[in-house]
């Protein structure tokens, strides 16, 4: 290689090296400058903050809130930060519209209609009670002969039954022809009031007084149409006074005994019209109303007896016969209601989800009325138009339950706060002042919590006024949002 090379392969070096510096300081520039401005970049120093803890919480007991981080008083574990970044709302669940999905929460709206108090039920036929006639003996005798009848036959009015011998009445009867003979109607009054007397029917009487002849034989008929419910009469039988022979049950009405759940027995009342459809007679509903309710519930099934009167002319309405049974009522107030599916009942009381915005979910407090349908009747506690979950209400509530959130009675409740019982605990009291009382308390049983040495908050300064350090009392607490509350300090002990 040549002197003149030598300076040629130099001089494409340096060129090369300068290009090279150039690019490194164009990028340079438009990383810093160009790419900055459209804010894509940022500051190398930016430090993402922790976030910021609320307060430290047992999962197996949420609503008790701890200052510090620790170990749990309640569970060998530790306890569990709650971050504000969770949700803004303390009182609200929030879930994001992918696991709401995946959840199958489902909401409706609360809304506002006409109360219908229809009511379905099942009933039974049988017998009306209050259409039965009782034929007896009205005297001594023997049974001639007896119609070929049998109980549960139907019979017509007038039906012969039974043919009576009576030897009694036919010595009065002649008793009375030989006065009647003599021609003084004062005699023959009295021999006739005798045969009344003596329990011979008026018509037999005046058949007599036709004649003039003695009819010791007398025929038994129905005095009204219906079934034979009993038929205790035989050919040959010895009679006394006033025994039974029959009892005949009308069946120109009948009576439908219908089985009316306890919560729906309020929108049933006496004089109410009824529709009765049979199975036996498809098409052909009854018409009917309510004759009376029965007194008393069924203990097993909860429900109550009330009685319909149909009409049944031509007989064709059995006891036995089952019927689904319609009561409606002429319209009624406007009521709010939700459906039945979306009201979580715990016993004490009754919650739903309501659903605000930006997947936020919050229990409240609501008071039942009347179930209708597949709804219920709301009586305060929610507004018309509110959004609320239907479905999947349950795992919200848990995870309410779990971040210690408590269900706030509605808006429409805050006139009538309902009393809240206290929870009672014997404990000894280690420091007191007028705003807060250190305690070393037993458990609070109806709080599931065990006993221990901690700080409450007082209701009222009150609460301290005679009390000392080493006092024992019996303690009265109740629950809020911000923790428990004493409202109570009974002593009963002084200090050893």
């Amino acid at each position: 290689m040549n002197r003149q090379t030598i300076k040629k392969t130099i001089l494409s070096l340096f060129v090369v090296l300068a290009l090279l510096a150039v690019g490194v300081a164009a990028g340079l520039w438009w990383e810093r400058y160009a790419v900055s401005d459209r804010g894509t970049t940022m500051p190398a120093d930016t430090k993402k903050s922790d976030p910021a803890v609320l307060y430290w919480y047992d999962p197996m007991v949420p609503t008790q809130k701890f200052d510090k981080p620790g170990k749990s008083p309640f569970m060998d574990m530790d306890l569990v930060p709650k971050y504000a970044s969770e949700g803004g709302d303390a009182a609200t669940v929030e879930i994001s519209p992918g696991v709401s999905q995946n959840l199958g929460v489902r909401l409706a709206v609360v809304t506002r209609a006409s109360m219908d108090s229809s009511v379905i039920a099942t009933g039974i036929v049988d017998f009306n009670e209050r259409d039965i006639a009782i034929v007896q003996a009205r005297s001594g005798g023997f049974v001639e002969r007896v119609a070929r009848l049998a109980p549960n036959d139907v019979v017509g009015a007038g039906a012969f039954i039974a043919e009576l011998l009576v030897p009694e009445w036919a010595a009065l009867q002649q008793e009375y022809l030989a006065l009647k003979a003599l021609g003084d109607p004062a005699l023959e009054e009295a021999a006739r009031e005798r045969m009344r007397l003596g329990g011979i029917p008026e018509n037999l009487i005046r058949e007599v007084a036709r004649t003039g002849k003695v009819r010791n034989r007398i025929s038994i008929a129905t005095p009204r149409g219906g079934v034979i419910r009993t038929l205790d009469v035989r050919p040959g039988m010895t009679l006394t006074a006033g025994q039974t022979l029959a009892r005949i049950n009308g069946i120109g009405t009948v009576w439908l005994d219908v089985a009316v759940p306890e919560a729906l027995a309020g929108a049933v009342t006496v004089g109410q019209s009824v529709r009765a459809d049979f199975a036996a007679f498809p098409g052909k509903p009854v018409q009917g109303r309510v004759a009376v309710l029965l007194p008393t519930l069924n203990d097993s099934a909860r429900t109550l007896t009330v009685r319909v009167e149909l009409p049944n002319p031509d007989g064709r309405l059995r006891p036995g016969l089952s019927a689904q049974v319609s009561f409606k009522s002429n319209g009624g107030e406007s009521v709010l209601r939700v459906p039945t599916e979306a009201v979580i009942r715990t016993g004490r009381r009754a919650i739903v989800m309501l659903a605000e915005a930006e997947g936020h979910y919050r229990p409240v407090e609501v008071t039942l009325g009347a179930e209708s349908g597949n709804d219920t009747v709301i009586l305060s506690g929610l507004d018309e138009g509110q959004k609320i979950v239907a479905s999947g209400q349950f795992l919200i509530d848990s995870e309410a339950s779990l971040q210690g959130i408590m269900a706030r009675a509605g808006v429409a409740d805050a006139k009538m706060p309902a009393p809240v019982a206290l929870h009672e605990a014997d404990a000894v009291i280690e420091d007191i002042s007028d705003a807060s009382v250190t305690l070393a308390h037993g458990p609070f049983n109806t709080l599931s919590m065990p006993g221990m040495t901690m700080e409450f908050p007082l209701a009222s300064p009150k609460l301290a006024k005679g009390l000392k350090a080493g006092d024992r009392v019996r303690v009265g607490a109740r629950e809020t949002d911000e923790g428990l509350l004493i409202e109570k300090l009974d002593k009963t002990g002084d200090a050893k």
